[in-house]
């Protein structure tokens, strides 16, 4: 397992590392992104020291929705064909400590929904399961933010681009973890410090795998783009000046707070 990051300098420019030393307190500087063959560049810092932004650029999210069997059971749903998804556009995206900006034009219902990210590592389009795994480079932690409320406001067109497509409702980080066991560990997200989620990624109705090799039929996806592998049952809403965290042991905790 490596853990990679990305970082801004004091002078405001961005910088790529992998986490060292027995406690990883450190972090070796690299010319480019983890899954774009990087070389160190000799430079190592203290890992207190960086201010930390989304572990990568992805030129799209991709987010499920529908994807855990005990949410599909509370929605009285069928367990789904093929992945239900929306396409969070990269303008979405924010990063650890970053605020979730109200949009000027909405005063709903603004929803946390903690989830488990695929970082994608090579260009997959139409492979199989077996191939998927080489093309996933590791995984991160999602905040999929949605203004609740826009979904249904026109009974014509549910409009979930729109809900979920807002500028910083893409919240991802701390870190890219490769090699990550997803299968025995939980996500758990809360707000002002209260749980409100906690719930088993064994409970996921399709893989990793099987989401890449699917999606890939549908669309191609590049280096750098995240899958939101969809939530599961406590998802709630967010008031202007709260915090929320979503943690998965293994991979960290992404902290944002709601700004009006």
């Amino acid at each position: 397992m490596q853990t990679w990051i990305r970082f801004r300098r004091a002078d405001g420019s961005i910088g790529h590392g992998r986490l060292d030393g027995p406690d990883q307190n450190r972090v070796v500087e690299y010319d480019r992104d983890g899954f774009n063959h990087p070389e160190p560049t000799g430079a190592v810092h203290e890992r207190a020291a960086l201010a930390l932004v989304a572990p990568c650029e992805p030129g799209k999210v991709v987010a499920l929705w529908n994807n855990f069997h005990a949410l599909a059971r509370k929605l009285e749903k069928p367990v789904p064909t093929h992945p239900l998804f929306l396409i969070k556009p990269a303008s979405s995206l924010a990063g650890p400590n970053d605020a979730v900006q109200r949009p000027k034009s909405y005063d709903g219902k603004i929803v946390y929904e903690g989830e488990l990210g695929i970082v994608i590592g090579k260009k997959a389009r139409n492979v199989s399961v077996a191939e998927a795994g080489a093309h996933i480079f590791g995984y991160t932690i999602v905040n999929d933010v949605t203004a609740a409320e826009l979904i249904t406001a026109d009974p014509n067109f549910p409009q979930w681009t729109r809900a979920k497509g807002f500028d910083t409702f893409g919240c991802i980080g701390p870190a890219i973890v490769t090699g990550f066991d997803w299968r025995g560990a939980s996500v758990v997200t809360r707000l002002d410090g209260v749980e409100r989620q906690n719930y088993p990624l064994s409970d996921m109705i399709f893989s990793p795998e099987e989401q890449v090799s699917r999606i890939s039929q549908d669309l191609t996806l590049m280096p750098g783009d995240v899958i939101a592998v969809g939530t599961s049952l406590g998802v709630g809403s967010m008031k202007d000046g709260a915090v929320v965290e979503v943690s998965i042991a293994g991979i960290g905790s992404l902290v944002n707070h709601v700004r009006g």
